[in-house]
């Protein structure tokens, strides 16, 4: 049975994620003890968005477009309305994302992070969850949407903002110990 100790978690992220959103998984997956990498689009630092302005940096761990999800456990794509934005057009990030799911991996979204999966095509017939400004969004992608703190279906973890963050950490624990799980078609 897999457990989270011995686990390795991807983060993507690129200027603009919510702070909050990528420090608290993060900084919680590490202290129970996963490795967890931070990917970006050119490999160097990204700033975080905190409340009206730029938050802090984030240091990178490698290119998203050398990201091998063989490697990984799980998939984590925090929010802010600018980092989803620009990762939701760059073709490494979608290709990134289906080969997560094809792979019958954890994938979790929060806040804005969910335009990425609607991007992959991986919302369809799944109960989801997001930030209220993307659940029409959602919606015309496909996904059942509920107002939850977490929803979670074939191991797509969704959550609509910071204040949900516990839950969506716990659920990624979760789903990562769970293991593999058979993914609806991306």
């Amino acid at each position: 049975m897999p457990n989270i100790s011995n686990s390795k978690i991807l983060i993507i992220a690129t200027d603009g994620f919510e702070q909050s959103e990528l420090e608290f998984p993060r900084d919680e997956l590490r202290a129970k003890g996963a490795k967890v990498h931070v990917a970006t689009l050119d490999g160097k630092a990204i700033k975080g968005w905190e409340g009206t302005d730029w938050g802090r940096d984030a240091e990178a761990d490698l290119k998203i477009a050398d990201a091998d999800p063989t490697q990984y456990d799980a998939l984590v794509i925090p929010g802010g309305q600018i980092n989803p934005d620009i990762l939701r057009t760059k073709p490494e990030v979608i290709a990134l994302t289906k080969a997560f799911a094809k792979e019958g991996k954890a994938i979790a979204a929060i806040c804005h992070g969910p335009w990425v999966l609607i991007e992959a095509g991986i919302v369809t017939g799944r109960e989801v969850t997001g930030y209220t400004s993307i659940r029409t969004d959602l919606a015309n992608a496909g996904g059942r949407v509920v107002d939850e703190p977490v929803a979670c279906d074939s191991a797509i973890i969704t959550s609509r903002t910071p204040d949900d963050l516990k839950a969506f950490v716990a659920k990624i624990v979760e789903e990562v110990e769970e293991g593999r799980h058979n993914q609806k078609a991306a």
